[in-house]
């Protein structure tokens, strides 16, 4: 699969956007669930917290974008470590729509960005 067709079949959304058929498979990739949002509302496929940022990473970024860069190079390191996760949500895109999704306000600053790139240039 080209990266140009992995990066059509992978997109972004935050939890507390409504869900959407267009959104195929729906995979959080935050550690913690999003506040306020029910399970059904939320309406994920499957909750992959072992891809999320470590709580240290996550705690040490805190969003803030002056930190950006170091924390993507962090997060890097951590993605190289769960080529199992890596792999799955891989194949997931292969076979149809994959949306990522997060709770973060900061919707270019966050785990979900980092990944979703990963996913289509180290793919």
């Amino acid at each position: 699969m080209t990266r140009e067709s992995l990066a059509k079949r992978v997109s972004l959304k935050r939890a507390y956007e409504a869900a959407s058929p267009a959104d195929g498979t729906r995979i959080l990739v935050d550690r913690l669930w999003p506040r306020g949002v029910t399970k059904d509302a939320a309406a994920i496929d499957e909750w992959m917290k072992d891809i999320a940022p470590s709580t240290e990473l996550r705690q040490w970024f805190g969003h803030d974008p002056e930190r950006w860069p170091e924390f993507q190079r962090r997060y890097h390191a951590e993605i190289k470590a769960h080529p199992e996760e890596l792999k799955h949500l891989r194949d997931l895109a292969k076979h149809g729509h994959l949306t990522l999704v997060y709770a973060a306000r900061d919707e270019k600053h966050n785990d979900a960005v980092v990944l979703r790139d990963f996913l289509i240039h180290h793919g």
